[in-house]
């Protein structure tokens, strides 16, 4: 089977103060700040990425406004790994050192910023440490030494519990590749698919424009300062 996906790029969080955040995942977490610029094609947005390798990173997002919607405990936000949020958020996030070396380490960093720290924890399949970060994130390091065994760690009654049967988590265990043709034409509109949250008029324009239109006009290539002569 050939897998597309081979990683993250980068994850996006909303900032209420962007340089808090920034502080934040610089300073606490280590990351270094790479880029930070005008949102292409959001008028008033900035985004940030810090540098976590040289092909993934962590991003920030600040719009204006954001500053001043709250955050819910139990709605916007879990306030912890136990705890519920809205479908379709982030309910924590997991990020990933080497070692379990690392793992103290980077503990005892996140401590010494006066920053509360739980673990490490180990649960097998990784060990972990649990704190939060800036607008209550909920935010975890991992670190795992063995891939995850899925006959072992894929359990019958937990598949029952999520409504799954065994035939359809042999299917999810072994994705079809696509060998289909390419370039695929946009699907009719269908309202019971996925959609992402623009105007409703101006999202079926985009879905009627062709694919070489969307590159061509919503393309940002260069970067905001220009490099020495």
């Amino acid at each position: 089977m050939t897998q597309l996906l081979n990683g993250i790029h980068h994850l996006a969080f909303m900032a209420g103060n962007m340089k808090e955040h920034i502080r934040f995942f610089s300073e606490v977490m280590g990351c270094p700040l790479v880029g930070l610029f005008d949102m292409h094609g959001v008028p008033g947005g900035l985004h940030a990425f810090l540098k976590m390798n040289d092909f993934s990173y962590f991003s920030l997002v600040y719009l204006p406004g954001t500053e001043g919607i709250p955050v819910e405990l139990g709605k916007t936000h879990s306030g912890s790994g136990a705890n519920v949020c809205a479908p379709g958020t982030l309910q924590h996030l997991a990020f990933r050192v080497a070692s379990e070396a690392d793992l103290v380490a980077i503990r005892d960093r996140i401590r010494s910023h006066g920053v509360n720290v739980l673990g490490p924890i180990d649960h097998g399949m990784c060990k972990s440490i649990y704190f939060a970060g800036p607008d209550q994130m909920t935010l975890e390091v991992a670190t795992s030494s063995v891939t995850l065994d899925p006959d072992r760690w894929i359990d019958p009654a937990v598949l029952e519990k999520a409504g799954i049967s065994l035939e359809e988590a042999a299917q999810f265990r072994n994705p079809v590749a696509y060998t289909g043709p390419s370039p695929v034409p946009q699907p009719p509109y269908d309202p019971a698919k996925p959609h992402m949250a623009y105007p409703k008029d101006a999202y079926m324009k985009m879905l009627a424009t062709p694919d070489a239109v969307i590159t061509a006009n919503a393309s940002y290539t260069e970067p905001p300062v220009k490099a020495d002569a």
